[in-house]
Order: C-alpha cells, then sequence, then structure tokens
C-alpha cells in the first residue's frame, strides 16, 4: 500500500480526496498547513504527496523544495483552483512531479499519482488544442505574475482597461479543457 500525504487547508475536500484515495489503495495522510506538513512527512515517510497551493495564508509552492529535500523519491502533485502557465512551470521547477487544476476527477487524479517519472513528460501534452479562452486565461496569470500581482501594470502591458481586467480575473477559467 502507498502511503500518501494530503496537505490541504480545506478539510471537507481532503476527508473526500482521503476517502476516494483509500478505495484505491492508498494509506491517506491528512494535513491542513504547512509546518504540520513537514512534520507528518518526516513521520510518515509518505511515497506520494497531493499539495493544495493555496494554504490558508501560506502558498503550497514554498514546501516543495523541503519536502522534495526529505523525500526525493515522493512522488509530488501540486493541486490548484487557480491554475495558470506561470505556476505549473514553477511548481515543475521547483520539483512537482505533476499540476492539476481543480476540481479534479477521481480518474485523472489516480492517473497523476501513477505517473513515473521517466513517463511523465508524455503525460504533460495534450492532444486536444487549447480553448482560446483558457489561452488568454493563462497568458493573463502569466503576465500578471510577471508583473508581481499589479494589476495596472498588467493591465498596461496587455492593452486593456484595467476594470476589464479585474472582470476577466473574477472569472474562472474553464473547467473541463482538455
Amino acid at each position: 500500500m502507498n502511503n500518501l500525504l494530503i496537505i490541504e487547508d480545506d478539510n471537507a475536500l481532503a476527508a473526500v480526496l482521503a476517502s476516494r484515495l483509500n478505495r484505491h489503495g492508498f494509506h491517506c495522510i491528512v494535513s491542513n498547513n504547512a509546518s504540520d506538513s513537514l512534520l507528518k512527512a518526516r513521520q510518515h515517510t509518505p511515497s506520494h504527496i497531493l499539495l493544495d497551493m493555496k494554504l490558508a495564508d501560506e502558498n503550497g509552492l514554498s514546501l516543495i523544495t523541503p519536502l522534495r529535500q526529505h523525500l526525493p523519491k515522493a512522488l509530488i502533485v501540486l493541486l490548484t483552483g487557480y491554475a495558470s502557465i506561470a505556476t505549473a512551470v514553477e511548481a515543475i521547477r521547483l520539483g512537482a512531479d505533476n499540476y492539476l487544476a481543480k476540481p479534479v476527477d477521481t480518474q485523472t487524479l489516480l492517473n497523476a499519482l501513477k505517473v513515473t517519472p521517466s513517463a511523465q513528460p508524455e503525460t504533460l501534452l495534450s492532444e486536444q488544442p487549447i480553448p482560446p479562452k483558457l489561452l488568454e486565461w493563462e497568458h493573463i496569470q502569466q503576465v500578471l505574475n510577471a508583473n508581481n500581482g499589479n494589476v495596472s501594470a498588467t493591465a498596461r502591458l496587455l492593452g486593456m482597461h484595467r476594470r476589464t481586467l479585474q472582470r476577466k480575473l473574477l472569472k474562472k477559467p474553464i473547467a473541463d479543457h482538455r
């Protein structure tokens, strides 16, 4: 049985994920904050880690490096409700093995957790084209990230009014894009 550390600040979602994955052969350990996560990682030595990008006031990206240092062979999957190309690239650069946007179905989650490092690049490629609305969302997120979250500077670079950009930022990207 594989040990899976679920690092998620939403207790209800963590319980649902643990319940789903227990049925598929994972022994789940749940943590809801950064310091507790590192402690549980040392205690339980999980083979797999599901890491939420936003943990209350903390950023899950900051946990990837210490988790990777302590558990170099663990498979780390970053989950986020705020998917963008910029954060995906950053997560992989820091050492995550995969990156999934919420909400995620059980089969996609299982596929991500069973990826071997040598097979990973193939799983990241999609044969279906990305819809234009999602491309726009990802481009906006990338420019916003490059401007350290400054909406006015991002709007100027994108050639749009600040209020228009704010409205676009309030909309979630298409959930079922691939």
